[in-house]
């Protein structure tokens, strides 16, 4: 990841979402559970190739090939291309996700 500040925000919004959940229900595991599904939702959301996934799904089996740039030139800027059926994949398994995370918070 180049530019690391995105990272830091999410962790540090992370942190404060714990210990919220952890005064909330005075549970460490539930404190813990929070910690687990923050950190796949970041890695999931923060940290992919998006270069790999930032095609159509059907071509996610192929392997990438690398553009032949002179060593000296910026990578060309890159813009996040919105693809339907990524969107419903992730929409998917993040809302489940959070679903069942906020069962579990909310359960006595």
């Amino acid at each position: 990841m180049a530019d690391d500040a995105g990272l830091r925000k999410c962790l540090v919004c992370l942190a404060a979402i714990m210990v919220f959940i952890g005064f909330y229900t005075y549970s460490v595991k539930k404190m813990m559970a929070t910690y687990l599904f923050g950190m796949f939702a970041i890695a999931g959301i923060v940290l992919p190739d998006w270069e790999f996934f930032d095609r159509p799904v059907s071509q996610w089996t192929s392997p990438l090939s690398v553009p032949q740039m002179l060593p000296h030139s910026p990578p060309p800027p890159t813009r996040f291309r919105f693809y339907p059926i990524r969107t419903v994949i992730y929409a998917m398994i993040y809302g489940y996700s959070f679903y069942r995370w906020w069962k579990y918070i909310s359960s006595a």
